[in-house]
């Protein structure tokens, strides 16, 4: 191994002229922040014991109203993430008495229809025009205040209560009305035909077909979109004929109903609503990130931009505000600090019942150390790239907590896993690992892992390069240098209180090259180890780090183990041990985050140049690796190696498209009709394009970008977004890849 490594570094010296030469004049690219739309809901839910839901509708005044079959009703107090009720709507008082069997918009203005006439509350009342359908259900207002009505069975179109034209849909029942502005004529769509009314009030049949369930006219009225019970199909009113084939690559093919609103066609379904994008594919809204309930029953128009969704179960008005990143970071920022900071720990808020915020609790967890230091390191960068005092405060509250995990135990250099107040083992996760502290108001969790060591490492080393606060600076060397030396002074081992081992706290050769050289582990804890002894020497220049590294590279091959390309890791081999089988059974997420979090230290304070050539170029097989996630952190951790192609725009996609509400709502994806499923794989991926970050489960960068569903949640927590979204968008503002808000990059 030894001539291995000396050979290694004589074919990386060619690399270091160009290296040194190239690497000031590579122009990366930059993500200038301008206002993008950020979509999110806002959530009422109905008793549906009590109300049947129908239809809903908002006027000009931005009045958001609701018919049931027991009367008309309205959203109460939602504001998003705080869900409001549905209420009777009794602000016109007499309206109660109205037998009304179905409502719309004309004008911007509400009208409806009774057993009698069809009438309206604007217009100073006006509008009070008589019919003789009793049964009549279905309306559509066309041109000078003439309605076109329907019972299911008959047709009757009147003005001013005179009855203008009568007519049936032959062996078909009316569906649906809608009125082409452009041509003066009503369309009429039945369970199985497509019907036109002219001007000179003709009724003709269009078009046959089956299993028609809604329509809407769009694109001004150039076409026509019909959902069926399995798929959509497009019409030509011009032509009249039918364009292409049934559309039947959508999330859902089972289509409730269909609305144009704000130039996007959206399609209501058993299972969620969903809108076509200009590139063919679709916004899915599904669960109750989204919607009350998942069988929709109606869309409209909604106030300022928004679109009503009327589920069963209630209305979800689903908003769509421009904002810039920075923006978002802003709204991050105060999410963590409201809800998620613990004994000054970054913590999730779990119990919680049905997403009600007000009944959760900010719970201990297995990595608070290691979920603290990625926040932490977000602060870092935005403290680094704005000089924000609130974040230098941020970030003197969270290296408090990591302090204190050093102290509340009595094992020298030994950072506990996290603290809680004495008297609630039995409450709190994993309570075996659990011990008393010295001090008796407080208990520490044991067992340490390797991923809270690497955190550790990558946030002091960061504060130790970037903060220019002495006393921090001087505190997080002093932390590296401790828990380093205690690694050292144990054979490369964390040990635990017990004197022995912790499960992942091993970066002894012994267990290192233990693995088959395929199994990730190997790999992973060589790049740890020499990220981490690099970064202590970096900082405290004590040679015993820099002669360990140098060590494990040369004599016990770690540097050939983290040159490995991540092509070769795989399962086990079949006469492996079962440990090492355990440890390949597939691609581990935790593992990408341990060595992008360990990227930092192994490529900023490389021993030499030629060892930084070297790594950036396992960086960057690593990323080539990871791009099909378009994982926004690992992206743009890539970055700090000065590449020019890091998927920024990726990166930005994941930033932009990564939802508001970071509840753990159900997520469903599996039974989609849009998306390409693959054969199972050591990777886990499931589909050939990942879809995006709001439409799949919330979940930190530990996990698997390609999981489909999340089932039997039911919002029971909310995730922070300290280490999910604001670590990634504050580095890439420190690296310079994101400009600040309204800025344009540098020439």
């Amino acid at each position: 191994m030894h001539k291995t490594f000396l050979y290694s570094l004589l074919l990386l010296c060619t690399a270091i002229c160009f290296y040194s030469c190239s690497k000031s004049s590579v122009k990366q690219p930059v993500h200038e922040d301008k206002p993008f739309v950020q979509d999110y809901s806002i959530k009422y839910y109905a008793d549906t014991t009590k109300l049947n839901l129908l239809q809903t509708f908002s006027d000009r005044n931005a009045v958001v109203q609701l018919l049931a079959k027991e009367g008309l009703q309205h959203p109460f107090d939602g504001k998003f993430l705080y869900h409001g009720t549905i209420m009777s709507d009794n602000t016109y008082r007499f309206m109660k008495f109205k037998k009304i069997a179905a409502m719309g918009v004309y004008d911007q203005q509400f009208v409806y229809l009774s057993d009698s006439v069809v009438f309206s509350n604007a217009w100073a009342g006006t509008l009070f025009s008589k019919h003789t359908l009793p049964a009549a259900k279905i309306f559509e207002g066309g041109k000078d205040f003439t309605f076109l009505i329907s019972d299911g069975k008959s047709l009757q179109l009147v003005k001013d209560s005179k009855n203008l034209w009568n007519g049936t849909l032959t062996d078909d029942e009316v569906l649906s009305i809608r009125y082409q502005q452009n041509a003066n004529q009503f369309w009429i769509l039945g369970k199985k035909t497509l019907s036109v009314l002219s001007a000179e009030n003709q009724l003709t049949k269009v078009s046959d077909g089956a299993n028609f369930t809604a329509f809407d006219l769009t694109n001004k009225g150039q076409k026509i979109v019909i959902g069926t019970t399995d798929g959509y199909l497009e019409f030509d009113p011009a032509t009249k004929k039918q364009i292409g084939a049934i559309n039947k690559r959508l999330p859902v093919t089972n289509i409730t109903y269909v609305k144009e609103v704000h130039n996007k066609v959206w399609f209501g379904s058993n299972a969620g609503a969903f809108s076509l994008r200009p590139d063919g594919k679709f916004d899915y809204y599904y669960g109750e990130r989204w919607l009350p309930g998942n069988k929709v029953v109606h869309i409209s128009e909604g106030p300022e931009n928004a679109v009503l969704v009327l589920t069963t179960a209630g209305l979800g008005k689903i908003d769509f505000k421009e904002m810039t990143l920075h923006d978002k970071a802003v709204y991050y920022e105060e999410q963590v600090r409201l809800r998620h900071i613990r004994n000054g720990f970054n913590a999730a808020l779990d119990g919680m019942e049905k997403g009600n915020l007000a009944t959760g609790y900010m719970s201990d967890s297995d990595n608070d150390g290691l979920w603290t230091t990625m926040y932490l390191g977000g602060e870092i960068f935005r403290y680094a790239a704005t000089k924000d005092s609130v974040a230098l405060q941020n970030c003197r509250e969270s290296l408090d907590a990591l302090e204190r995990l050093f102290t509340v135990n009595p094992v020298p250099g030994f950072p506990a896993r996290s603290f809680e107040r004495s008297g609630h083992i039995e409450n709190l996760a994993d309570p075996e690992r659990w011990q008393h502290a010295p001090e008796k108001e407080w208990d520490w969790k044991s067992t340490t892992s390797s991923d809270e060591i690497i955190g550790h490492m990558f946030a002091f080393g960061a504060i130790a390069e970037l903060i220019d606060d002495e006393p921090m600076k001087a505190k997080a060397i002093t932390l590296m240098d401790t828990v380093m030396s205690h690694i050292l002074k144990n054979d490369m081992y964390l040990v635990d209180f017990d004197g022995k081992p912790t499960m992942w706290g091993k970066w002894n050769p012994k267990y290192v090259n233990s693995f088959p050289t395929n199994v990730g582990d190997r790999k992973l804890n060589s790049s740890n180890i020499i990220s981490m002894l690099q970064t202590a020497y970096h900082f405290t220049k004590k040679e015993k780090y820099k002669a360990k590294a140098f060590e494990l590279m040369n004599k016990f091959g770690y540097y050939e183990n983290m040159m490995r390309s991540m092509n070769e890791i795989g399962k086990a081999p079949a006469d492996a041990d079962d440990h090492a089988k355990h440890m390949s059974d597939g691609w581990n997420h935790s593992d990408d985050e341990m060595y992008f979090i360990g990227y930092w230290g192994l490529y900023r304070y490389a021993l030499n140049d030629t060892l930084k050539a070297a790594y950036k170029n396992q960086i960057l097989d690593h990323w080539k690796a990871e791009r099909p996630e378009k994982e926004g952190a690992w992206n743009i951790f890539t970055a700090i190696t000065g590449v020019d192609e890091f998927d920024l725009k990726e990166a930005v996609w994941y930033l932009q498209e990564y939802p508001l509400d970071m509840i753990n709502w159900s997520i469903k994806n599996s039974h989609r009709k849009d998306i390409d499923l693959i054969e199972p794989n050591f990777r886990k991926q499931t589909t050939k394009e990942v879809l995006p970050p709001d439409e799949r489960p919330v979940k930190r960068h530990n996990s698997n970008t390609f999981d489909l569903d999340r089932n039997g949640v039911g919002g029971t927590s909310e995730e922070s977004a300290g280490d999910i979204w604001l670590l990634p968008y504050w580095m890439g503002r420190y690296l310079g890849v994101i400009s600040a808000p309204g800025s344009a990059p540098a020439k």
